[in-house]
């Protein structure tokens, strides 16, 4: 039987290694279907740099493969929080949905948000590196 706190561990677990997971889905969607000449085109596109889309590939692929393996999995997260908050200032005027055409700005705020989730919650069970805590304990689980 599994304590209360064991499965406090486990849903952080849960949440880390799903949003690795998405994470890194990002980065391959860069490198695999726009691939990264064209993704670096995009950001040239509407304005950045389009040397820019090789770190933000390497930032996201390498966040990514952090969070499912939990190194340093809190830190991970919160690095990651400026590259999904300049994709939601950048879809916002598409509007919510994603599925529009240019993409939408709700599942860039969603990345954000679980990120946050989980910087603030800790690493969950099953991290091979532990985070020291970033954030002031408000209260116990």
């Amino acid at each position: 039987m599994t304590s209360p706190s064991q499965t406090h561990q486990l849903g952080i677990a849960v949440l880390r290694v799903s949003l690795g997971t998405m994470w890194i889905a990002h980065a391959l969607l860069k490198l695999l279907v726009f691939t990264l000449p064209g993704t670096a085109q995009y950001f040239a596109s509407i304005g950045f740099p389009g040397w820019l889309a090789y770190p933000v590939f390497a930032a996201e692929l390498a966040g990514g493969i952090a969070l499912v393996l939990g190194l340093y999995a809190r830190q991970a997260a919160l690095a990651l929080l400026p590259v999904m908050a300049v994709a939601a200032w950048v879809h916002a005027p598409n509007g919510w949905v994603h599925t529009s055409t240019g993409g939408g700005w709700e599942y860039p705020v969603f990345l954000i948000a679980a990120s946050v989730a989980l910087w603030l919650l800790g690493d969950g069970a099953g991290a091979l590196r532990r985070s020291s805590a970033l954030v002031p304990r408000l209260g116990t689980a």
